[in-house]
């Protein structure tokens, strides 16, 4: 007879049928959120990218914040977003405190970076958790999948020398069905999780990948911020 791996899982116990399914579970889960980075890790280089270009063309920050807007996808784009408001809000209570007080001193002027430089901090926090949304998923299917179908298999290996302690005979005819239909819980523990883990060691790269590049834009517009509050000194 032709090895039939649906004959087996159709074959196997209550127990074994339900290792399967659970396995399929993780299965479809876990390549659904492959996918779904696949199209999100794609569109945010591609708008990074596109962002980036834009940012360094334009003349203003005002400029850049209007391209920004055109760039929802692109850590960089959120993260100049986030520094801009900031730097807003800023720049309107420098406002304030010139009428009351006077022009302000350098080191005043160099105290206020503290908040731009905290809410460009959250903002990369925040861009890092929503790019990494779902990847320790595929490293517990990578984990925990294998043990699944070991289960499985183990179980499935108990019941097979019950049948022979029931039927009284431990030929290979006997034998053999039941330890194969086992296996397959094995084989198929370890189809789910190899798949997820050459996943979540991919995206776990393109992760750091981007938090790097996160790091230079933020670092390059804190130094365009300083340099613009030195000339006005």
């Amino acid at each position: 007879m032709q090895l039939s791996i649906s004959n087996m899982i159709m074959h196997a116990g209550p127990m074994g049928q339900m290792v399967m399914l659970t396995l399929l579970i993780f299965s479809l889960a876990s390549w659904s959120i492959v996918f779904m980075k696949v199209r999100l890790f794609k569109k945010a280089g591609r708008e990074s990218g596109q962002f980036l270009d834009a940012f360094w063309s334009s003349s203003t920050l005002s400029d850049a914040a209007a391209s920004a807007e055109r760039y929802p996808a692109s850590p960089e784009a959120m993260i100049f977003t986030s520094g801009y408001i900031e730097l807003q809000k800023i720049n309107k209570i420098r406002n304030r405190k010139e009428g009351r007080q006077g022009p302000e001193t350098l080191e005043m002027q160099l105290a206020t970076m503290d908040n731009l430089k905290r809410a460009i901090r959250r903002a990369e926090s925040q861009e890092l958790n929503e790019l990494g949304r779902s990847l320790p998923f595929l490293a517990t299917t990578g984990s925990a999948a294998p043990f699944i179908g070991l289960f499985g298999t183990v179980w499935g290996i108990m019941a097979s020398f019950h049948d022979i302690g029931l039927r009284g005979s431990a030929s290979l005819a006997v034998v053999a069905p039941g330890i194969s239909e086992a296996l397959v819980a094995t084989a198929a523990g370890l189809a789910v999780a190899i798949p997820a883990v050459i996943a979540y060691n991919f995206f776990s790269n393109k992760l750091t990948e981007i938090e790097n590049e996160m790091e230079n834009f933020s670092t390059d517009f804190l130094n365009l911020v300083e340099r613009d509050m030195l000339s006005k000194i």
